[in-house]
């Protein structure tokens, strides 16, 4: 009866559970260190990395289908870029509460020149640890010289328009020329040799243009620098063109096929609310207790928990599956990416509202304040929009509602207290993901028809 019972099975009484193979011992002469299949070398974390033969670019570059989550080391990049987008609030939320009308305006520009190249760094090092084995000393130096970099680059923050641009400036220009030079080498015979090698004459442009706003000052600065951050995002968007050559039969936006790229993305957004989390529990202990603060806390504290569960529910949740599915994984990752970058900046955006009316929760509330307030959360949810695009192919009305609904409320809500700005966001969220409970209740979870 036992020989009737297949293998696999036995150990379980005849429940289907797999057992692990039976270790094979080495051949006379070998030790455990020195006998391993061939094309198999060991991992400083204890597992195996996979190399091809002896190439130097198959050694260094990892196979897709065995990216499949973000590793240690990539989990504490993580954790620099939420001080980093910390400091992007609270120097942007100082300008908001300036007398000077100006400033008050800027404040929001300024907010996207210090947030997008942080972000865009964090994004080509996660395009780095899904192209490339993270187990490898080489990638794993590149990781931390980018978290490195990203630090030198949050410290300059609050000078970053007046003394230190080159603080900002430097570390982001060596990161963006210095990586594809180390990685180049080891990718001969490679297409993604050429990839980077198309893309070095762009970012050698942006990195002389973020150069030369060093040697201005205030908004002339931040409008270099925002010239110079958008030609590194368009051409990558583009493919770096070069004119008179074809296109490399690799894109560096392609997702690949074991969810490493859309947990990373997940994981950005998660970020952007952490970050949330920590600015306004930081403001609220600097602050003096009092009714609109406390009451605020809560709202600020809701409103964190609407962005993610309207995030999550369900593009967010099944966006993995919808890239595995689709059938143009360039196109898709691409506008994957956008989607992220604008829902991260709509987060920060909301950050920076929470923080400024917590300081300031009575008397009458500057235009530039509603912009952060309510702009912030219509910006999310215009990313959330394109998202569910991407997972569905549709257009998500209950969202286009919520964002004319924002525009809506801003003028009245600019004679009423700083306070009622954030709440009145807070309910138009919490009315969107109540849409979302009605229109899932009792259905079954939907599956993704990605529109790429």
């Amino acid at each position: 009866m036992i020989d009737s019972v297949p293998a696999e099975r036995w150990a379980s009484g005849g429940r289907d559970t797999a057992i692990p193979p039976k270790r094979q011992r080495p051949p006379s002469g070998c030790t455990a260190s020195n006998h391993r299949p061939a094309g198999v070398v060991p991992d400083e974390y204890g597992g195996v990395g996979l190399q091809g033969g002896g190439d130097q670019s198959q050694d260094l570059l990892q196979r897709r289908e065995n990216v499949r989550q973000a590793n240690f080391l990539e989990l504490f990049v993580d954790l620099v870029l939420v001080f980093a987008l910390a400091g992007v609030v609270s120097r942007v939320a100082r300008d908001l509460v300036s007398p000077d009308v100006v400033a008050r305006w800027r404040a929001m520009a300024y907010m996207l020149v210090l947030s997008l190249p942080l972000i865009w760094l964090w994004i080509t090092t996660a395009h780095i640890t899904s192209w490339f084995d993270p187990r490898r000393r080489k990638i794993q130096y590149i990781v931390l010289a980018s978290a490195f970099g990203i630090l030198v680059m949050s410290s300059s923050l609050p000078s970053a328009f007046i003394g230190r641009g080159l603080a900002f400036a430097l570390p982001y220009v060596i990161l963006q020329l210095g990586r594809p030079l180390i990685l180049m080498p080891a990718l001969r015979g490679h297409p993604l040799r050429e990839l980077y090698r198309r893309s070095l004459p762009w970012r050698l442009l942006s990195a002389g243009i973020f150069l030369a706003g060093t040697a201005f000052s205030g908004g002339a600065r931040a409008a270099i620098w925002g010239t110079a951050v958008a030609v590194d995002i368009v051409s990558a968007q583009l493919h770096w063109p070069v004119p008179r050559t074809a296109q490399p039969p690799v894109s560096a936006w392609a997702t690949d096929s074991k969810h490493h790229l859309p947990e990373r993305y997940q994981q950005l957004l998660m970020i952007g609310l952490g970050e949330t989390v920590l600015g306004v529990g930081t403001t609220f202990t600097a602050q003096p207790i009092s009714l609109a603060t406390s009451a605020l806390l809560v709202v600020a504290f809701l409103s964190i928990v609407l962005l993610w569960r309207i995030y999550f529910y369900r593009s967010g949740q099944i966006l993995a599956e919808a890239l595995a599915a689709t059938g143009d994984r360039d196109a898709a990752g691409r506008a994957t990416g956008t989607a992220h970058v604008l829902m991260v900046l709509g987060i920060v955006a909301t950050a920076v509202g929470f923080e400024t009316v917590l300081k300031h929760p009575e008397g009458t509330p500057e235009p530039a304040w509603l912009i952060a307030s309510l702009g912030g959360p219509a910006l999310f949810l215009y990313g959330r929009i394109r998202l569910e695009r991407i997972v569905f192919n549709r257009l998500s009305r209950r969202r286009v509602i919520a964002i004319t609904a924002l525009a809506v409320v801003a003028v009245p809500l600019y004679f009423a207290p700083p306070l009622a700005s954030p709440v009145a966001a807070g309910f138009i969220l919490l009315a969107v993901a109540l849409a979302d409970a009605h229109h899932a209740a009792g259905r079954p979870p939907e599956t993704p028809s990605p529109a790429h």
